[in-house]
């Protein structure tokens, strides 16, 4: 188990909601393997809310010259579940049923610092349901997504 997901069980264990358990990650410094990977961060989270940062390098280009889709892709998903994370109680936990993602713009290592920011949209007893956006510093979209999220009881 990493560091970042051994805080993690270590809050749930602790009565933390699930907001609480993201500021407990932020405030330790520690990023989950994913983040570690592709060289992101939760910068800020709030109820329904969740800001991730990443600037986008050669490590995660494709052979075709442009950054992997599946770098988008992961830092939107990490923004819809955080954002549905931030509004979970103690005992809840989550994971992603579905994610639906539109790439507006290539990404290369010249698109600078982008920022994924999560939402929730609607959050039932089973369902979740958020949407997240992939801009620049400037605003410009490079993607956008949709996501339906389990929620589970534990």
């Amino acid at each position: 188990m990493d560091t970042a997901t051994a805080i993690a069980a270590s809050a749930r264990a602790n009565g933390l909601s699930g907001l609480e358990q993201l500021r407990a990650l932020i405030a330790s410094g520690k990023r989950p393997g994913i983040a570690m990977a592709l060289d992101f961060d939760l910068a800020e989270v709030d109820e329904g809310h969740a800001l991730f940062i990443g600037t986008p390098g050669l490590h995660a280009y494709n052979p075709i010259g442009t950054v992997h889709g599946g770098y988008a892709a992961a830092l939107l998903d990490s923004a819809c579940g955080c954002a549905v994370h931030s509004r979970l109680s103690p005992e809840q936990m989550y994971t992603t049923l579905e994610l639906k993602v539109a790439y507006h713009k290539a990404i290369t290592s010249e698109s600078g610092q982008l920022r994924a920011e999560g939402r929730v949209v609607s959050l039932g007893r089973r369902a979740a349901f958020a949407e997240a956006t992939l801009k620049d510093a400037p605003g410009r979209l490079f993607a956008s997504a949709t996501s339906t999220l389990l929620v589970i009881e534990s």
